[in-house]
C-alpha cells in the first residue's frame, strides 16, 4: 500500500495499550508510514529518535482556575494542528477515554475533513470506565463516531458489547510480540547479575496497579518450599509497589526477591529468566505473558480476560483461579522441579507466539484496517457500514 500519514494518541506508561501504540507506530514508521506520536510524555518505550516519527508533547495550561487541567482540549487542539498540518490519513487512538473523544473533537473543527479515526480499546476502558455513569455515555459517544473499532481480545469485543450494548462492528486485532527482540537468548551478564547462578529466576513485570495483583507474587513465593532456590525477579513501578516491598520483608523472603523498578531493556531480563508469574485480577489481552512466551518462558498466570486466548493451560503454561495463590505456587512447583517441562512449554510458547502474534502478521492486519477504511481495497465498503460479526466468523480456538 502507499505511505500513509498516520496519528497515533495513547498513554506514555509502561501499560500494555502504550507499550503496543508505541510499538505499532515504531513497526509502521518501519514500512515507511509518517507516524505522529500523541501524549503528555514521551511514551516510555520511544527512545531518543526514530526516522519516520515524530513525537507531539501536549502540555497543559496550570491557569488555577482549573483545579483539574483540561487535558483532553489541549490535546484535541494538537491533533487539529497536526491533522490541518500533515493532513493526516489516520487517526489511531489507544484507549477510548479521553481519546476517542479528543480525536472527534480535532476532526470536527475542521472544515471537510476526511481523517479516518481508529480507535482501539485495551480493557480497562470497557470493563472498569464504561462501567462507570460518568464515563459510559459519553465512551460509547466515542465509539459511534469512531470510523473503526478495534478490540484487543474476544474476551474484550464481549465485555463492549455487554458494558455498552453495543452492535456496532468491532475488529479483533490481538496485540503482538517483536520476536527480533523478544526472543530466547542468553545474556550471561544478566543472568549473573539477577543472581541465576545460584537461583531458578521466576519474572514479574507490570506497571504494579492494584489490578496486576502484584502482591500476589509475594504470597506463591511465600507458599513455595524454600528447597527449590527460586528467586523472584519484579521489573517495573507503580502504587503497589510499596505493598510489594513491605510484603516480601515481612515474609522474610530476604534474597529470594530483587526489585529492579522501571527498565527500559526488559527483552534481556525477561530472555535471562526462566519463568513468568502473572497472578492479575483482569486482562484484556496480556501482552508482558506473550512477550515471555516469545522469549521461551513457561507462563503462571491467572485463568482470567484474554489470557487463554494467549496462554494454553497445560500447554505453554498453567492458568489458575484468580487470588489462588496455593494453586498458582503448587503449577510453579511444577515447573521448578521439572526442567525438561520447561523447555518443553517454553518452546511451545514460543511456537505460539511466532504462529499467531508475530509482528508481521498483526501489521498487515492493522495496514488493511487502514486501506479499507481509505477506499484502497476494491470491491469493500467503509468498515463502519459493515454488520457486526456473526458467532461463526470467530476463530474455532476463540476464547468466549
Amino acid at each position: 500500500m502507499r505511505p500513509l500519514r498516520i496519528g497515533i494518541a495513547c498513554y506514555p506508561t509502561y501499560g500494555g495499550s502504550g507499550v503496543l501504540a508505541t510499538e505499532l507506530g515504531l513497526a509502521l514508521a518501519a514500512r515507511g508510514h509518517e507516524i505522529h506520536l500523541f501524549s503528555y510524555a514521551r511514551p516510555a518505550r520511544l527512545a531518543g529518535f526514530v526516522h519516520g516519527v515524530e513525537f507531539h508533547n501536549v502540555s497543559v495550561s496550570s491557569y488555577p482556575l482549573f483545579q483539574y487541567p483540561p487535558y483532553d482540549l489541549a490535546l484535541s487542539s494538537v491533533m487539529r494542528q497536526v491533522m490541518v498540518d500533515r493532513e493526516l490519513d489516520v487517526l489511531h487512538v489507544h484507549y477510548a477515554v479521553p481519546h476517542a473523544i479528543c480525536a472527534y473533537v480535532a476532526r470536527e473543527m475542521i472544515p471537510d475533513c476526511r481523517t479516518r479515526i481508529v480507535t482501539t480499546l485495551h480493557g480497562t476502558d470497557a470493563t472498569i470506565l464504561g462501567r462507570d455513569p460518568s464515563y459510559r455515555e459519553v465512551i460509547r459517544f466515542g465509539l459511534e463516531k469512531s470510523d473503526a473499532v478495534v478490540s484487543v481480545s474476544h474476551w474484550l469485543e464481549q465485555q463492549t458489547r455487554e458494558v455498552f450494548d453495543y452492535a456496532g462492528d468491532i475488529r479483533v486485532i490481538s496485540n503482538f510480540v517483536d520476536q527480533l527482540r523478544f526472543r530466547p537468548r542468553r545474556d550471561t551478564d544478566v543472568r549473573r547479575d539477577l543472581g541465576g547462578d545460584e537461583y531458578t529466576l521466576v519474572v514479574h513485570m507490570s506497571n504494579f496497579r492494584p489490578l496486576k495483583r502484584a502482591p500476589d507474587t509475594v504470597e506463591v513465593f511465600r507458599h513455595l518450599d524454600p528447597s527449590l532456590r527460586a528467586r523472584l525477579v519484579l521489573a517495573g513501578d507503580g502504587p503497589d509497589a510499596q505493598i510489594v516491598r513491605d510484603g516480601a520483608c515481612r515474609a522474610g523472603l530476604g534474597e529470594r526477591v530483587r526489585f529492579l523498578g522501571e527498565i527500559e531493556n526488559v527483552e534481556s531480563i525477561m530472555a535471562a529468566s526462566d519463568v513468568a508469574l502473572f497472578p492479575s485480577e483482569s486482562e484484556s489481552f496480556g501482552l508482558a505473558a506473550l512477550e515471555a512466551m516469545a522469549c521461551g518462558l513457561p507462563v503462571v498466570a491467572s485463568r482470567v480476560g484474554g489470557l487463554p486466548e494467549v496462554v494454553v493451560d497445560g500447554e505453554s503454561g498453567f492458568l489458575t483461579p484468580v487470588g489462588d495463590t496455593r494453586a498458582m505456587a503448587a503449577a510453579l512447583t511444577r515447573l521448578l522441579r521439572d526442567p525438561e517441562l520447561r523447555r518443553r512449554m517454553g518452546e511451545a510458547g514460543m511456537r505460539r507466539a511466532s504462529e499467531r502474534f508475530s509482528l508481521p502478521s498483526i501489521l498487515e492486519q492493522h495496514e488493511a484496517l487502514y486501506a479499507e477504511l481509505l477506499g484502497e481495497l476494491p470491491g469493500q465498503a467503509a468498515f463502519r457500514e459493515r454488520a457486526a460479526p456473526h458467532d461463526e466468523d470467530r476463530p474455532a480456538d476463540a476464547h468466549p
